[in-house]
Formats: structure tokens, sequence, C-alpha cells
């Protein structure tokens, strides 16, 4: 017997499912991808395997928690600050904003957003809404897993990527109110910076107590506004990181 009250959450997702695409942000993780350099390669084993004569399967994963597409939150940074576990549910899923300097990319690898960018956004979309998960399409993510092209690292040893600018994350930040940001290059500031070990616009956004995602999958699938971003992840006490799983969901084509 069907129920006599229409659950209006229920109703939400049968909508969803019929009328929204579902976008994975979110890169499979695996030995030997592209990772920060300092960081150790994954180890996978097999404590119990079927094909051995094992009831069930059973992979132990020894990983830094900054592996592949993962979260990083303000304690990655800023010592004292919140932890994976202390991000509440309701900052998980957000309105999804992409800047898009993609095409730029292609031919200046050491591309950065700038207020223009926005600017121009705000003027097709609307103003950006508080709480938004901004993310920056560059294009980058295309070139997983390979290591070589997503580092772009030249003869001097200088990696050519994208990455933010001060002055967009800065309006982005203290003006629009977003909740994060994501990106799909490997850190959150340009190659020519970490080349030099300056990673000063990713302790800027975790020191004002924002999360970010790195290391994103197929920001070319989803529009510019319009769709609504799920971040989820383990929730291991006082963590410093975590592989995540990422979600857009957009308006139907």
């Amino acid at each position: 017997m069907e129920s006599l009250t229409e659950h209006a959450l229920w109703s939400v997702c049968r909508d969803l499912a019929a009328n929204a695409r579902f976008v994975d942000l979110t890169h499979a993780f695996h030995p030997g991808q592209p990772h920060f350099p300092a960081f150790p390669d994954e180890h996978r084993e097999m404590l119990f395997d079927m094909s051995a004569g094992a009831g069930f399967n059973v992979h132990q994963y020894t990983i830094v928690g900054q592996w592949g597409t993962h979260v990083d939150p303000p304690v990655h940074f800023i010592e004292g600050a919140r932890t994976v576990d202390e991000i509440p549910v309701e900052e998980m899923i957000l309105p999804l904003v992409v800047l898009d300097i993609s095409e730029r990319a292609v031919a200046d690898p050491d591309a950065t957003p700038t207020l223009a960018d926005v600017a121009a956004w705000e003027e097709r979309h609307g103003q950006i809404p508080r709480g938004a998960f901004v993310a920056l399409r560059t294009g980058w993510g295309l070139r997983w897993p390979d290591r070589a092209a997503m580092a772009n690292v030249d003869q001097a040893g200088v990696s050519h990527c994208p990455g933010w600018s001060a002055e967009v994350l800065q309006y982005l930040l203290e003006e629009a109110g977003a909740t994060a940001i994501g990106h799909e290059q490997t850190d959150t500031d340009p190659g020519a910076a970490t080349s030099q070990g300056d990673y000063s616009l990713e302790r800027y956004v975790l020191e004002r107590d924002r999360w970010q995602i790195e290391l994103m999958a197929n920001l070319q699938e989803v529009p510019e506004a319009g769709a609504l971003l799920i971040a989820t992840w383990p929730k291991p006490r006082g963590g410093s990181g975590f592989p995540a799983r990422v979600i857009a969901i957009c308006p139907a084509r």
C-alpha cells in the first residue's frame, strides 16, 4: 500500500534522479598516480584474496591523507584549526560556481584567474551566492594520471601549471563569502610559486577557516552556474586530510 503522504525530501530525490545529471568529480586513486613530490607512493596489499582461497577480498591501503582527489581542512596548514571530522555536514552540500580559465591555460600554463574573470561570471550569472563552493576549471584534470604532464616541469626544474591568484581568493573569501574552493591541479598556488616553496595562497585559504578540494576531475562536464556540489570523506578524528568523493548535481542538458 502506497503512503498517502508525499514526503518532500523523497520527492526531491525522485525529481533529481529523473531530471538532473550526476557528474563524478573524483579521480580513482592508485599507486603511481600524480602526487606532491615529498609524499610517499601508495602501498596496497591484498590481505584476504578470494582467488587464493580466502572467503572474501580485503585490501590494506597505506596512503598519506592528501592522496588523489582529497580534502584539505584548515588544520592542514594551521595548527589548532578545524580538522576533517570538525567540518559539519552542512558544509558538504553547496552551490557550485565554476570559474573557467581553461582556454587561457592552453596557451599559458602559468595562467591564473583575474577579477575580470569573476566580473564576467557575475555579469552572466549574477552575484556569486554566499556559501558557494568555487572551483577553478583549468583543463588540468584531463592530464591525469600523467605525472609529467601534470607537473609540466621545464629544464630548469620549474613547474608550469595554473593556480589561483591572491586577488580572486581575497574577493571570494572576504567579499563573496565562499565556503570552500577546489581545483584540478595538485596545489592551490601556481606551479611557478610551488617550485620555489611558496604555498602562501593555500595558507591564505586555510587560515580563514575554509577548506578545499584538490585534484578534482571532470570539471569540463559541469556548467559554470546552477549546479550543486556534494563533497564527502571519511571521518578520522583529528584528521589533517583524506581522499574525498565529490559529486556535482547538474541541470539536465
